[in-house]
């Protein structure tokens, strides 16, 4: 079992901010600090310092951290052009020391498009399945050869597929709702499937799905990482936990889906994912300037979880 630090930078935190995340989670012994990829906050409130870029960030962390793993959570299909993204991705992968981790999604969040000029078709899954194609064939070429791609959406004539990641195979991670598409992609192209933000229920009927979508291409369902991001709220009182709730505008954080509590009370909903299939949990926090909830996490509660 993993344990990460998911974060969400553009509801009004800096580079330093991220930066003091990624050292705590990195000195408690977190498996990976991860970040989402907008541009543009969800949330009310005050819009400063403005956002920051998720593989510039990554990046930066990379030479200032040394062990943790270092991810999106998960880019967007629509905010690069893949083969630059290839570029970046294997740069900040050399940067870390093959430390990263590479989560690509749809795109869902029309407003941050509109308010950026980036373009925002309707029918998105064709870009990302292209994308995985290009980046990961970028990757596999063997040095000395070209790659060469002709799709819908992209096409790529003898490009060089330099530079090369670190690593062997970069961690690739797709998550997502639906009952189809998402699975016959991720079973194709991902290393990991993220399940995010929704009851156990859920989680217990998305991941036979998942498997199923493996085996229809002959694949190994245990090849494929199962993961669950949810929302947190560590505490080692209750009113630690009202005050991280309310911190971030949030009011009924028992609902059901979050991870709520203290150290018995996450190892308890922790232990109920690990039994539906989860091999790795990220917690997400919402809040950055409270690096002392990754403390708490780190140092009460990790020691209570089962690796």
């Amino acid at each position: 079992m993993e344990y990460t630090v998911f974060t969400e930078p553009q509801e009004g935190f800096s580079y330093d901010d991220q930066l003091a995340f990624a050292l705590a989670a990195e000195r408690h012994g977190f498996d990976a600090f991860f970040r989402s990829d907008h541009y543009m906050r969800m949330a009310e409130g005050d819009p400063l310092p403005g956002p920051t870029d998720a593989w510039t960030t990554l990046a930066g962390l990379a030479r200032e951290t040394s062990r943790i793993r270092l991810g999106t959570l998960v880019s967007s299909a629509t905010h690069r052009v893949p083969a630059i993204l290839a570029i970046q991705v294997a740069q900040v992968d050399a940067m870390s020391g093959g430390r990263v981790e590479f989560g690509l999604g749809t795109g869902w969040f029309e407003a941050e498009h509109r308010a950026y000029g980036i373009p925002f078709p309707a029918k998105r899954f064709g870009m990302l399945e292209e994308q995985l194609e290009v980046i990961t064939g970028l990757w596999r070429t063997p040095v000395g050869e070209t790659f060469s791609f002709a799709g819908e959406h992209y096409t790529l004539v003898d490009a060089p597929a330099l530079p090369k990641p670190v690593q062997e195979r970069v961690p690739v991670v797709v998550g997502g709702s639906g009952p189809r598409r998402t699975p016959e992609i991720a079973a194709r192209f991902a290393t990991e499937f993220n399940i995010g933000f929704c009851s156990e229920r859920v989680v217990a009927e998305r991941i036979p799905v998942i498997r199923a979508a493996c085996e229809r291409i002959g694949r190994d369902p245990a090849t494929m990482k199962i993961s669950v991001a949810l929302p947190t709220f560590a505490g080692a009182t209750e009113a630690d936990v009202a005050r991280r709730a309310e911190a971030v505008g949030r009011a009924d954080v028992r609902d059901g889906v979050n991870i709520v509590g203290g150290v018995d009370e996450i190892a308890a909903k922790v232990d109920r994912l690990r039994a539906l299939g989860a091999d790795r949990v990220h917690f997400q926090l919402l809040d950055l300037r409270d690096v002392d909830q990754v403390d708490f996490l780190g140092a009460e509660v990790l020691p209570a979880l089962g690796r």
